[in-house]
């Protein structure tokens, strides 16, 4: 007989435990796996943060489920059930784009931080080739807890920003770029040879995971440690 699909179980102690809600990785994962899941959220009332949600995947889930995703397809990812927590306060985190191309991984940060009630600026297309752009908003830029620097190509910025900013600096290396760019895995060893002192780097395009450690940041922070 063939083997049955395995169940999967919900992590529903994670934010009690570690400070984080359990999001649902979709890739990997059948439109039916994925609406399975996303029922036994509803069933218990927990929201879900969904991520690496293409678009055709998306539009295969049952008709009446997709109506209840608040779903960005730029940053492939979806919300169910209460939306993005209402941020208190002002920003806290800042999301920084070396370019418009690396739009789409900032927004899965900055998306995974609403989700978790956290404020965010988002600042856009402020790369090394014109360093103007990001003197003008440095001040602002200044004014955030954390940095979360999403950068593909050679990855400069987070080093840039690693020299001029005193809170922790999030580096996210991007795929974005052609030929020797590698598919960020330049951007990465870029990134992990800064010699600006203390960037943190986290896996190419992962913008979520950049989420997460910003928001490990501020929970320590919050809990006074």
């Amino acid at each position: 007989m063939p083997r049955q699909p395995a169940e999967a179980v919900l992590d529903l102690g994670r934010r009690k435990r570690i400070g984080l809600d359990e999001a649902v990785f979709c890739a990997g994962k059948s439109p039916a796996q994925i609406a399975s899941i996303l029922s036994k959220h509803e069933a218990v009332r927990s929201p879900a943060l969904l991520t690496r949600l293409d678009p055709d995947k998306f539009a295969r889930l049952p008709a009446s489920l997709g109506k209840r995703i608040d779903y960005e397809p730029l940053s492939r990812t979806g919300i169910l059930g209460a939306g993005p927590r209402k941020a208190r306060g002002r920003p806290l985190v800042a999301v920084v784009t070396a370019g418009t191309s690396d739009l789409g991984v900032a927004r899965e940060a900055a998306r995974a931080l609403g989700f978790h009630g956290i404020g965010v600026t988002e600042i856009a297309d402020v790369g090394v080739a014109g360093l103007w752009r990001l003197m003008k908003r440095i001040d602002a830029i200044r004014r955030h807890r954390v940095v979360i620097v999403a950068a593909g190509m050679d990855a400069a910025l987070p080093s840039v920003l690693g020299g001029l900013v005193a809170c922790p600096v999030i580096a996210v290396p991007t795929s974005v770029g052609y030929g020797v760019a590698a598919g960020g895995t330049t951007a990465l060893n870029a990134a992990l040879a800064s010699c600006a002192p203390g960037v943190v780097v986290v896996n190419i395009d992962n913008g979520y995971g950049a989420a997460c450690a910003a928001l490990r940041i501020l929970n320590t922070k919050a809990s006074g440690g």
